[in-house]
């Protein structure tokens, strides 16, 4: 990865999204306190008495700081904490007190994460996703499954966090606050000596006074602090000097880092612990009922006690299996219970309700036999109260399994965030840069600016720039670049990386959620959460999935029932102890078990998860879902030139006058006009004519001003410098100028356009006054990476801002056969859409500004190397080295993705396809097999697990041999 350079130190590597900050210039926020503050007009005010009883209504809210209203014009300026008070309640009570409002509809849309518990199925998310959408305020919300997370946008001026938790615990699922749009960069602390409510006060104060903190929350129980502040402002060791220079007296309190336990790994721990003790208790149960139903009655006379009647036809085998049956019924089967009812009252139904319809027919129809027995001295009947305890039994024994499964589909993600060290090692430097101190400090307790000492070995703690040393950092764990890169003063280091043999000084520049690390890891998570087109099949099914089983179940029965009534099937076919009836309703509750509707909601997500955190530990960063299933599909894939199938590090290699122009003065114009361009050729050309001016002349000590610089894309830019019109570029910019072209340069320009270079023209006052050549190498590994794209069938195309002959030669080069040269920005956009309209599926790789609007305009956009954050900002896919491979690695994953998704597609709906006839009895008259309804809810639980562990095989994958062999080869 292209890490070198000090031009972007002062912003992420990746952006954050836009969807995390508020969308309204107004209003202005107040960010040390969370305070608001809103203009607007008020109709209705005749006087200043009507002012002032506005103000005192307002001032009698909570939440409200200040309320001034202008009696004359009717302005007012309204701060408020939209925590504690909303827009909504500040409007209706101007209303209520008799007034009108004009203008107050400003929206402050943020973003909120939320832990889901208690989704079952796809009915469950798609349930709840509809719940919040409706919900007031909500302006966006995804649920996802796999996850188990919920990404909401909503307006802060119409509701707030707690009452979307709230809205979530209302729908029946419970939801725990991830983090909020304020949450960015949060530290956590415990404070010893704060024994009392005057002690939190005065904590609580001293930091909400200070400096960049937005918000503060004190747990009076544990003693601890949570913090949101600005880094930019302040840091996690400034807040901790502000707390303990707060107390009453010297040293009262003493405020140290506290690392709460990670939620969400605390979250799966209890899940599993909770399904296991689940199990293990129903186990406990069902396994006598097992005994006491199917084993011992086959081992006479063992059991023949069993048969001994109490009343009537009641048995001790009967009782046995009621007792031991009722808990595991009501008690342990609870969650079922609890979960159909909250999915019947969201209109709704999920696999709860399956297995709570199974399972009381099986039960109280026991029940009813029980009775029977009791009160008739005749009657003979078969209960099925193993029949229950063993479904519930083997539906917990999935579900145990399949949490277990599922908390390893994120171990790639697990793995980045283990990455940076737990500590680091803070240096103090005098004026002449020496070290005056050091010490160790726990990486959390970084701030910006600090200066970091790296000795060989040692995990880089944040994101930073050499100040001192040299070395070679390992990068593999971020960018997947196994060769070590070099570093010196000037380069910047990532986060997470290993220093290999020397010692360094790094200046920290980006800290917390700042951090390329951070941002990876945010930018996976928001991909696992975001739903592939794909998924749609799923959730269509899961609308009307539950509601036709219980059909199916209810034909299923009355067609057996019937059948039997009517004498169509002989009576040998009935089970010994067992009547028409009882036939007819196993098979119709093995067909409300057997269905599964969790597998088809599984089998997207758990793959896309899988494949994006795989993707990440191969430096390859895909956006979703969407991002991912596009590749696949990719036909024809379009290159930039400079920086992505060239190095991006152009050189000149020679310099030509045509005019009378001395050499001193040609570089001293040339310099001038390209001074403030920020393309790579201009920069070579800047450095190699001062390189020039000094070998001439002497040292340029100061750049000429400039005036109407302009940039012209994909041919050069143009400046005043003094009262001359300096042109740089190539032919077309000097063709826009009417600046004409001699054969004596036409020629010299052709000649170096054959040898792959580019022509750089320089024209003074409508004159060519000289060229430069310059050469940009071509990758090593473009030539065989066109060539397994071609393998792969994919076509490639380059798309090129510079001259048809260099152009030519680079594509050649590499075995390109089709190319679009001399086109500006937009053009490589209008290329893509072009052959869009052909029907390609097209991939654009590039790097730069100029490759944005082909990067958004692609069906899938690729942002190689480091590249800009505009062109990061616009890809699908960020491929974090500067490696075409990386290409074919995105491509690859995603059809291996795809392959897999449709694979469990395949497995979750011919299980319910093949599973649901068998359960119905469909072979029982050819062949005897019948699928007894406790065997028909352990496949049902087996099928979520296969699902789970099919998208798990994904860890597994590699990078295509075929190009790791070329490589070894060469």
């Amino acid at each position: 990865m292209e890490v070198n350079g000090k031009d972007d130190i002062k912003v992420p590597l990746l952006q954050a999204s836009n969807d995390l900050e508020a969308q309204d210039p107004e209003p202005r926020q107040n960010v040390s306190k969370g305070i608001q503050e809103f203009t607007f007009k008020i109709k209705g005010i005749e006087c200043a008495s009507c002012a002032t009883s506005i103000e005192s209504v307002l001032g009698e809210l909570d939440g409200i700081e200040t309320a001034v209203i202008s009696p004359l014009e009717g302005h007012a300026v309204v701060r408020h904490n939209p925590a504690i008070v909303t827009v909504n309640t500040i409007r209706e009570t101007i209303e209520n007190a008799g007034f009108e409002i004009d203008g107050l509809q400003e929206q402050n849309v943020v973003v909120c994460r939320l832990r889901i518990k208690g989704m079952a199925c796809t009915s469950c998310s798609d349930s709840l996703e509809r719940a919040l959408a409706s919900a007031h305020g909500v302006k966006r919300a995804v649920v996802g499954l796999a996850l188990e997370e919920a990404k909401i946008h909503f307006d802060s001026h119409e509701t707030n966090v707690n009452q979307i938790i709230e809205g979530v615990e209302d729908a029946g699922f419970g939801a725990v606050l991830i983090n909020s749009a304020i949450d960015a960069n949060i530290v956590h602390l415990k404070v010893e000596g704060m024994n009392s409510t005057e002690d939190v006060s005065i904590a609580k104060a001293a930091l909400e006074a200070a400096l960049g903190v937005n918000h503060v929350e004190i747990d009076v129980e544990n003693n601890t602090v949570k913090i949101s502040y600005e880094p930019d402002v302040t840091g996690p060791r400034d807040l901790i000097r502000c707390i303990e220079e707060a107390a009453p007296t010297p040293a009262a309190y003493h405020a140290i880092l506290y690392v709460p336990p990670k939620q969400r790994e605390t979250d799966q721990q209890n899940e599993i612990r909770m399904y296991r003790d689940q199990f293990l208790g129903s186990s406990l149960f069902t396994v006598p009922i097992f005994f006491f139903s199917m084993v011992l009655p086959m081992l006479p006379p063992i059991g023949n006690w069993l048969d001994y009647k109490i009343h009537n036809m009641f048995t001790i085998g009967m009782l046995l299996r009621w007792i031991l049956c009722t808990p595991v019924q009501f008690i342990i089967g609870r969650r079922f219970y609890l979960g159909s009812y909250h999915a019947l009252r969201r209109k709704s139904a999920n696999m709860d309700v399956l297995v709570a319809l199974g399972t009381n027919a099986a039960y109280f129809y026991s029940v009813y036999i029980l009775m029977k027995s009791i009160t008739t001295e005749k009657f003979e009947g078969q209960d099925f109260f193993e029949t229950s305890a063993m479904l519930i039994s083997f539906i917990l024994l999935g579900k145990y399994l399949e949490v277990v499964a599922k908390g390893k589909t994120s171990d790639a993600l697990a793995k980045l965030t283990d990455l940076a060290p737990d500590t680091a090692t803070l240096v103090e430097l005098d004026k002449d840069g020496n070290i005056i101190s050091e010490r160790e400090i726990s990486s959390q307790l970084i701030q910006r600016n600090d200066t970091i000492k790296i000795v060989p070995g040692a995990k880089v703690p944040v994101d930073g720039i050499v100040i001192n040393g040299q070395s070679h950092v390992n990068e593999s764990m971020i960018t997947g670049e196994a060769k070590p890169v070099t570093k010196r003063p000037g380069d910047k280091v990532i986060g997470g990386t290993v220093n290999e043999n020397g010692c360094v000084l790094v200046k920290a520049t980006h800290v917390g959620s700042e951090t390329a690390l951070s941002q990876i890891v945010q930018l996976v998570e928001a991909a696992q959460l975001a739903r592939a087109p794909v998924q749609a099949l799923a959730d269509k099914i899961s609308r009307f999935f539950v509601p036709m089983v219980v059909s199916v179940a209810f034909i299923t029965w009355l067609s057996w029932f019937i059948a039997g009534e009517a004498g169509l099937f002989p009576k040998y076919w009935i089970p010994k102890a067992m009547d028409k009836f009882e036939l007819a309703l196993q098979f119709g509750i093995s067909v409300l078990v057997v269905a599964c509707p969790c597998a088809l909601g599984l089998a997207t997500p758990t793959a896309v998860m899988v494949a994006t955190g795989k993707g990440a530990t191969q430096g390859v960063l895909i956006k979703g879902g969407s991002a991912l299933e596009k590749a696949h599909k990719v036909n024809t894939a379009v290159f930039d030139k400079t920086g992505t199938l060239t190095m991006g590090n152009p050189t000149v290699v020679s310099a030509v006058l045509f005019s009378g122009l001395s050499m001193e003065e040609f570089c001293d114009l040339t310099v001038a006009a390209e001074a403030n361009s920020e393309h790579p050729i201009a920069k070579a050309v800047t450095e190699h004519a001062k390189r020039l001016r000094f070998k001439y002349g002497s040292v340029l000590k100061h750049v000429e001003e400039t005036t109407d610089f302009e940039v012209h894309p994909g041919a050069g830019v143009s400046a005043k410098v003094g009262d001359r019109l300096v042109l740089v570029g190539n032919r077309r910019l000097m063709r826009a100028y009417n600046v004409p072209v001699n054969h004596e340069v036409e020629t010299h320009i052709s000649e170096t356009e054959k040898l792959a270079r580019t022509g750089v023209l320089v024209a003074v006052d409508g004159k060519i006054a000289g060229a430069f050549a310059v050469t940009d190498p071509v990758k090593k590994e473009a030539e065989r990476v066109i060539s397994f794209l071609h393998s792969m069938n994919i076509s490639s195309i380059m798309v090129t801002g510079d001259n048809w002959s260099t152009a030519m030669a680079i594509a050649k080069e590499v075995g390109i056969e089709k190319v679009f040269a001399e086109t500006d920005p937009m053009g490589k956009a209008d290329k893509i859409k072009e052959l869009q309209m052909k029907g390609s599926t097209v991939a654009m790789v590039g790097d730069g500004i100029n490759d944005s609007p082909a990067l958004a305009a692609a069906d899938v956009g690729m942002a190689i190397g480091a590249g800009t954050d505009v062109a990061i900002e616009a890809a699908d896919i960020v491929l974090m080295k500067s490696n075409l491979e990386d290409v074919i690695t995105a491509i690859d994953l995603s059809r291996k993705t795809m392959s897999r998704i449709r694979l469990n597609y395949v497995w979750a709906l011919g299980y319910n396809i093949l599973g649901m006839p068998i359960a119905a009895g469909i072979l029982f008259p050819f062949t005897g097999i019948r699928l007894p309804p406790w065997l028909a809810g352990a496949c049902m639980a087996a099928s979520s697990l296969s699902v789970v562990c099919s998208s798990l095989l994904l860890q597994s994958y590699k990078k295509p041999l075929q190009v790791e062999d070329v490589r070894c080869a060469v």
